[in-house]
């Protein structure tokens, strides 16, 4: 099976390709014949959250039909195994986007989900708030569209609920964006951070930004300024190309000063999954991920800074409409934080690993006093790391909803950890 982190390879007792709903229908009844659990699974970015899948049949979803874009309703049908790389080539053409991620190869369905953050999601929100429907296959081995409680839940409420075959989105008007990245040598990080912190607390709901500490392999299209040694790295997008867009990119990058290199430019908004610099092919990596109230710009470089063996290390704006509660949204419908850490690390050997891995954990001790224990179920690194992003009471709630959808638990491997009280 196929598996973008080919660190974290997927080991299940069987797995099955499923192209239609009737696949899903017939694994779902060979796994209940040999008293296997089921597992669902799409390109496999998060497979490192997946935890252990030896008593399991493993059903990757890749559903026929292609993305389908309805104009006037400004909506996309996506089948499940889609990735955002088809579905933004379907929309920009229209002048419409979704709340789309920041790599092409990523699967649409888990991400929407999982509560998926995009460069768009200061103005829209949290992308689980834009699914208008849902179609799964549950335990009892029927097809259905989710309504009611079940709908609600399935919008961050951690998985296990049977397998998603396609999902319909809400689109928004955006024809034109101001996108790129800049970078400067780290020696500047520690300036920079507590510029752009300080600017990203007031910024306007259109534009959200990431900073990166970044080691950088040199690359096609990659000049050597940035190659050399760790930078320090601000991307992002804008929406709309308009003399307030231009204004708010200079009142980001004017005061940052002369980078090394930069690549901030107008564009359709098709030029946004290119702005991250996501790899585009399979990749061995690890990461780890929190959720901040706020942060020292000194303590983060310290940590995170000069010396460093990870790849990335990023904080992410959030705030604007992510730290809305949405009226119709499902279980996981805003994020109250500030700030979002992550870093990601090269799992290429054991060595570069371990140090990777050693630093990281420096960098959450050095973090603890600004993390608030919760996380985004889309960028947890591992199982295994401390996570959370349900209250109690919304704990119990999904799992009482769960229980009437498969009350045998054999979707219970794919539920996030502390998504449940089920052992």
């Amino acid at each position: 099976m196929k598996t973008f982190n080919m660190a974290a390879p997927v080991d299940p007792a069987e797995g099955v390709v499923a192209h239609t709903v009737a696949d899903v229908q017939a694994a779902i009844r060979r796994a209940v014949s040999k008293g296997l659990r089921v597992r669902t699974y799409t390109t496999g970015h998060a497979s490192a959250t997946y935890g252990p899948m030896h008593d399991a049949l493993v059903i990757q979803t890749d559903i026929e039909g292609g993305v389908r874009v309805d104009v006037d309703a400004r909506t996309a049908r996506i089948p499940a195994g889609s990735s955002w790389g088809e579905v933004v080539a379907a929309t920009s053409p229209h002048g419409l986007v979704a709340v789309h991620g920041t790599a092409a190869t990523v699967g649409v369905v888990g991400y929407m989900l999982r509560g998926g953050l995009s460069f768009y999601s200061r103005m829209f929100g949290l992308a689980p708030n834009s699914i208008r429907s849902i179609d799964l296959v549950t335990a009892d081995g029927e097809p259905r569209t989710a309504d009611g409680e079940l709908f609600w839940a399935l919008r961050g409420g951690g998985g296990g609920f049977g397998v998603v075959t396609a999902v319909e989105i809400d689109l928004f008007p955006v024809s034109s964006v101001i996108t790129g990245a800049s970078f400067w040598p780290v020696a500047e990080a520690g300036r920079i951070v507590k510029l752009w912190r300080d600017w990203a607390k007031d910024a306007p709901d259109t534009v959200t930004t990431s900073l990166r500490l970044m080691n950088i392999a040199p690359g096609p299209g990659k000049p050597e300024p940035i190659t050399s040694g760790q930078v320090v790295c601000v991307d992002g997008a804008i929406i709309g190309d308009t003399a307030e867009s231009r204004s708010i990119r200079d009142s980001l990058l004017g005061p940052l000063g002369e980078p090394v290199h930069d690549t901030w430019h107008a564009a359709g908004p098709e030029a946004v999954l290119a702005t991250h610099m996501d790899p585009p092919n399979p990749v061995k990596s690890f990461g780890d991920h929190m959720l901040l109230n706020d942060v020292d710009a000194d303590t983060f470089v310290a940590a995170a800074g000069s010396g460093s063996p990870l790849l990335s290390a990023e904080l992410r704006q959030l705030g604007g409409a992510i730290g809305r509660p949405h009226p119709e949204g499902g279980v996981l419908d805003h994020v109250a934080e500030p700030l979002l850490y992550q870093c990601v690390g090269s799992a290429a050997d054991p060595a570069t690993t371990e140090a990777g891995r050693r630093r990281a954990e420096r960098i959450r001790a050095e973090l603890a006093p600004w993390d608030t224990g919760r996380t985004v179920p889309s960028f947890v690194g591992s199982h295994l790391q401390p996570q959370g992003h349900l209250d109690a009471e919304q704990v119990v709630a999904v799992d009482r909803i769960r229980q009437q959808v498969d009350p045998t638990g054999l979707f219970r491997g794919d539920i996030c950890p502390n998504a449940t009280v089920a052992t």
